[in-house]
């Protein structure tokens, strides 16, 4: 193992959750999939590590690190959704921060522990080169059988005017006439608002005969456990007292998030979806956001959503991909031969699903809200 640069020095699993929490909130490129309370209910709070990388101590970098391992072997997976993460609040980015943080993950996991270290960056492709480089340079390889997460993204710096006369001409003439619909929306991170989304997604299902790709129960339990300052904001569009549309979105970093969404029948004829999008965009400017995620794209598997999201003129991106290292055989083949089982059980599953709303009437079987995961061992965020 090579010892970090001057000055740098990294902790492992020497943190407890409150500190954790208060952490992420002091880098930009902080999200829910990085929170603590994620993790536990994801995966299990015994399956996490942490590691803070410092810099004449004071903290540079964070990485929530997900390990599934086989019972009695030193074989397994160290997973890492959308980190490290190491963009200082308020500071100009500093890369040498990163390249440190790769380093201290690699000895930590793969070195140390060896195991297969899996890490999915929430960097977009484009102007990241030298992300990959960094990666690259400490012998992390992209794991090209999985597609990069397709998404929009909306840049949030210019002023609400700006915005609003960027929509897609079609998408505005849908918000103008919601917003003489007489429609009011409630946000929040209230259990109840919570609740009022899970009747809406289950009118939904109800109405689309499709298969969720989504545990909205699993994300409930993660909001009762996230502290109040990372909470999910759950916002609920109603009319006349009745709610009719409803979106979750998360806002921890410089992004905010489109996690969940769904319409009633009565919410599509009302246009409730517009009103509620434009809504969160208001929301996250007056948060401080400088960016706005979409959540997740996919125009040929689900065009309907994807023109939907691609009136409001986000830039569509990709995010650069997954990166593993692996110096141990075993880990490698246990890793690649569980993940090749689920996959087929998985298969199986949703071709069994498929068959049963196919007798239902409705072929259409894809969720209408496309988050871009994956379902791999240690792959999904």
């Amino acid at each position: 193992m090579k010892a970090l640069a001057p000055g740098y020095h990294s902790e492992v699993d020497l943190i407890g959750k409150t500190e954790w929490s208060a952490l992420l909130r002091t880098f930009d490129d902080a999200t829910i999939y990085q929170t603590w309370s994620y993790g536990s209910v994801r995966w299990g709070e015994d399956d996490l590590s942490h590691l803070l990388l410092k810099r004449d101590n004071k903290v540079a970098g964070l990485a929530q690190v997900t390990i599934k391992k086989l019972p009695l072997f030193q074989a397994g997976i160290a997973y890492i959704p959308r980190g490290p993460i190491w963009r200082i609040r308020g500071e100009e980015s500093n890369l040498e921060n990163l390249r440190q943080i790769v380093k201290a993950l690699k000895d930590e996991y793969v070195l140390s522990r060896s195991l297969l270290l899996r890490i999915a960056p929430k960097e977009v492709e484009g102007n990241n080169d030298e992300i990959v480089s960094i990666l690259e340079a400490e012998g992390f390889r992209k794991k090209w059988s999985i597609p990069p997460e397709r998404t929009l993204v909306v840049d949030l710096t210019p002023s609400i005017e700006q915005l609003r006369k960027t929509l897609d001409q079609k998408w505005r003439n849908q918000l103008n006439r919601a917003e003489k619909n007489g429609l009011r929306i409630v946000e929040g991170g209230s259990d109840e608002l919570y609740r009022i989304f899970l009747d809406l997604q289950q009118q939904m299902i109800a109405r689309k005969h499709y298969l969720p790709g989504v545990d909205y129960d699993e994300f409930r339990e993660i909001q009762e456990d996230l502290p109040d300052s990372l909470k999910m904001t759950t916002m609920v569009c109603e009319h006349q007292g009745d709610p009719v549309a409803s979106a979750v979105v998360s806002t921890i970093g410089d992004t905010g998030i489109y996690l969940l969404g769904a319409t009633s029948n009565r919410g599509l004829e009302l246009k409730g979806s517009y009103l509620l999008q434009w809504r969160i965009i208001e929301w996250l400017k007056e948060c401080g956001c400088k960016w706005y995620d979409l959540g997740g794209i996919n125009p040929e598997r689900n065009p309907g959503v994807y023109h939907f999201k691609a009136g409001l003129s986000g830039k569509d991106v990709r995010h650069i991909g997954q990166f593993e290292q692996c110096r141990t055989t075993a880990s490698f083949l246990w890793v690649y031969g569980a993940e090749f089982f689920r996959s087929c059980l998985r298969n199986a599953k949703r071709n069994l699903r498929r068959s049963s709303f196919t007798r239902l009437g409705d072929s259409s079987s894809t969720c209408p809200h496309e988050r871009g995961e994956s379902s791999q061992i240690g792959n999904r965020s």
